[in-house]
């Protein structure tokens, strides 16, 4: 599956359609969505499916037909943000190498982390469902706000359309 994530990173860098990278990107997502479900997170992956791939693909596509263009060839080669994103990552690589491993029951956060949510915060025997319960409801209300927004302003852009073909 990571290989699959890999390759449509890959292609999308070398695509200039904007059309073929909303669709890859949306693409992205799911196999995204799929790894999640894999690492038992279905909740997140519930949302990165619905999300990132069925809203905000739709969202961008909206906006690709108010913009009906094509990606133009950079006229450098753009080597600095390439080599920032390789140290980035590798970086990222590195800091990884230092968690403990998956699922690991002596790992800190189960001494530390855990029975502070699961004893203090609220009565639910799930972790995962006691940090969305009580930490996340602003967080959700927040990203409901932004998507909200933005299919506002492509309506808004829809309707502006609309009444420039009228006009002609």
């Amino acid at each position: 599956m990571l290989s699959l994530m890999a390759l449509t990173v890959l292609v999308l860098v070398w695509l200039r359609s904007l059309f073929a990278v909303v669709v890859l990107s949306g693409i992205y997502s799911f196999l995204m969505a799929t790894v999640l479900v894999a690492m038992d997170a279905v909740d997140v992956a519930m949302t990165e499916a619905s999300v990132g791939a069925g809203v905000s693909t739709v969202l961008l596509l909206g906006a690709l037909y108010l913009c009906r263009s094509e990606e133009v060839r950079p006229v450098h080669r753009p080597w600095l943000p390439l080599a920032a994103s390789i140290c980035t990552g590798g970086l990222l690589i590195y800091g990884g190498l230092g968690l403990p491993d998956f699922a690991d029951p002596n790992a800190p956060i189960h001494h530390h982390v855990v029975p502070r949510y699961m004893q203090n915060e609220v009565d639910v025997p799930n972790v995962v469902t006691a940090v969305l319960a009580s930490f996340r409801g602003y967080d959700t209300l927040g990203e409901t706000t932004v998507v909200f927004t933005a299919g506002a302003g492509i309506i808004a852009l829809l309707r502006r359309r609309g009444g420039s073909r009228d006009a002609k």
